[in-house]
């Protein structure tokens, strides 16, 4: 184990969470109004439906799909499919999704780069995070012909034993990356620093995304008639 890779992962992941964190409730406390995902669709729709559906159902469901293979320990599912199968059924899934998020964000760079009007109304961190966002899902989609050439689990396996070693902070998680590629030591290292600046972009926009669950699931809200309870014998007036 090197002291780049001890640096990179096994103390950069928690520089990552922590700015994560803490940053968003900075920035939540302090400056609500910059709270938004500073749409561009008032100055051109055209093809942001197209761009931002697809980037957004690739993305989640990348999101999710990682968050749970990742962190879900094998004990918990050996015994209704291998880790083999796992990983095909990961790489099947996930190369759909990531080609759908990379059509959605490429679509959406080439969009902002080449409207002169939403190029000029847009902040340096709103290119900067689709170049970012470009690179790692073309990084996630390279890493699907690696994985291909090891179809026991066996990578996978490691991969998941660094990320849960890392989220209960028990020791020898960087030990577990000596025999992983670099393309997914570089995809590993840029999805860590989407964390990293989440709290200064328009990212922040998915914390609202979450409360927009629970304003789904919350109770119907109780409308009482305005309608008048008049005596008998008695008539609404009427307008002359």
């Amino acid at each position: 184990m090197s002291s780049l890779d001890f640096a990179l992962f096994g103390i950069y992941p928690y520089i990552c969470l922590a700015v994560f964190l803490i940053g968003s409730l900075l920035r939540f406390d302090r400056d609500q109004y910059s709270w938004k995902s500073d749409s561009s669709q008032l100055l051109r729709a055209g093809s942001l439906r197209w761009g931002s559906n697809l980037f957004h159902v690739g993305v989640l469901f990348l999101f999710f799909g990682h968050s749970v293979g990742m962190l879900t320990p094998h004990f918990l599912y050996e015994h209704f499919i291998s880790a083999g199968n796992k990983q095909l059924m990961a790489m099947v899934s996930g190369g759909l999704a990531g080609l759908a998020g990379f059509a959605g964000v490429s679509i959406l760079l080439h969009r902002r780069l080449s409207d002169e009007r939403i190029r000029l109304n847009s902040k340096f961190s709103d290119i900067m995070l689709l170049v970012l966002l470009w690179i790692q899902l073309a990084l996630g989609l390279a890493t699907i012909p690696l994985s291909a050439q090891h179809l026991d689990g066996g990578m996978m396996m490691q991969l998941a034993g660094w990320a849960q070693r890392i989220v209960t902070f028990q020791g020898g998680a960087v030990e577990l990356l000596a025999h992983a590629s670099w393309v997914f030591k570089l995809h590993m290292f840029l999805g860590m620093s989407i964390f990293l600046v989440f709290p200064f972009t328009r990212l922040v926009h998915v914390w609202s995304g979450f409360g927009t669950l629970a304003y789904i699931a919350r109770p119907y809200q109780m409308v009482r008639s305005r309608r008048i309870s008049l005596p008998p014998g008695h008539t609404t007036p009427q307008r002359r």
